[in-house]
């Protein structure tokens, strides 16, 4: 289960960091690509919080 809460934690990382480069951003177009990154990775983090609720509740 280590694996899987690493993974969470780097998925939450990374989306916190991509909403963090959109903010920053000038370039519109860049901006938008560190949002749907940022929304891609919150959805890995979701899957894995997702797989480790049972592992976690048994």
């Amino acid at each position: 289960m280590t694996e899987l809460q690493d993974r969470l934690e780097r998925f939450e990382t990374l989306t916190a960091e991509c909403e963090l480069i959109a903010k920053l951003a000038t370039d519109s177009a860049k901006r938008e690509f560190y949002l749907k990154l940022a929304e891609h990775y919150y959805e890995l983090a979701a899957d894995a919080r997702q797989a480790i609720a049972p592992i976690a509740a048994a």
